[in-house]
């Protein structure tokens, strides 16, 4: 298989990923890094948690570095094994190849991920691009499932194609002609609600700047594609979502899920603030000590 660069330049590159390194060290807790073969070329995954804690695959945002995202759930670390794979063809240190999201391709790769770890059966945590991820294992392999959480979930509906154009394709135009960074801080108030961490900002107008963004969405899931799945499943929205808000979002998913979902929305945008973390945190807690 070909791959080509998701980095427009080595300088970007570094940037990037010296700011994974970077974020890296603002966790209180150790990463075991490991490189695991897969047949879609090699996956950098950071491990942490007790050696004997339940598994939890924490997938990462699209257009993000692994980090950010999985500092969301920073709570479950101390009682969870938490594998957190950087995505193939995202920011990160795995291969650059972009995997399909409209096949069977991410649940193939979840299932080599599996079998490295000797894991069976495992609960599931991904926002946004991550949640679609989660959905194509579903689709695929409902069987190595045992509870899935999405957060602000890609996969199941979008939300108002003007508003994007006009909110983030608009000011993201404007910065690559003007090169002035009050555009990407827009971007960034729209995806948060205001509340996006300085940090955060910085590396993700880095990647605005210096990628090649991943524009392909996992496709939206197809009631007939998850007859199979029945396992419990945490939805979590943001009313203010840019991308997939509650509104679309929640009505979608229990025409999908009719059976084992459940539901949280939340005043929020795409972006989680801090208080937002902290209560979504508790509620994911809650979830995986009743059905996990």
């Amino acid at each position: 298989m070909k791959i080509h660069s998701i980095y427009k330049n080595k300088e970007g590159k570094k940037k990037i990923l010296d700011s994974y390194e970077q974020y890296l060290e603002t966790f209180s807790v150790d990463f075991e890094r490991m490189y695991i073969s897969t047949r879609f070329g090699k996956t950098h995954v950071l491990v942490t948690g007790p050696s004997n804690g339940k598994p939890i695959f924490i997938f990462q945002g699209g257009n993000c570095i692994n980090p950010i995202t999985l500092s969301w759930f920073s709570e479950l670390f101390q009682n969870y094994r938490i594998y957190a794979p950087d995505t193939p063809g995202h920011p990160g240190f795995s291969d650059e190849f972009r995997m399909s999201g409209k096949d069977e391709s991410f649940a193939l790769w979840i299932a080599d991920l599996m079998e490295y770890f000797q894991i069976e059966k495992s609960s599931f945590i991904g926002p946004s691009y991550g949640a679609g991820i989660i959905l194509r294992l579903a689709t695929f392999l409902p069987k190595k499932m045992a509870c899935s959480v999405l957060v602000s979930p890609a996969g199941i509906k979008m939300g108002s194609k003007l508003d994007m154009i006009r909110k983030i394709l608009v000011p993201l135009s404007l910065f690559h002609i003007t090169s002035n960074e009050k555009h990407l801080k827009k971007i960034s108030d729209v995806m948060s609600l205001n509340s996006m961490k300085n940090i955060d900002h910085q590396i993700i107008s880095e990647i605005f700047k210096s990628t090649k963004l991943e524009q392909d969405m996992p496709k939206l899931t197809d009631p007939n594609e998850l007859l199979n799945y029945t396992a419990p499943t945490l939805l979590i929205a943001g009313d203010n979502d840019i991308f997939f808000p509650e509104k679309n979002v929640v009505s979608r998913a229990k025409e999908l899920i009719p059976n084992s979902l459940t539901w949280k929305t939340y005043e929020m945008g795409h972006f989680p603030s801090t208080d937002h973390l902290k209560q979504i945190n508790q509620d994911i807690i809650d979830f995986l000590q009743a059905h996990y």
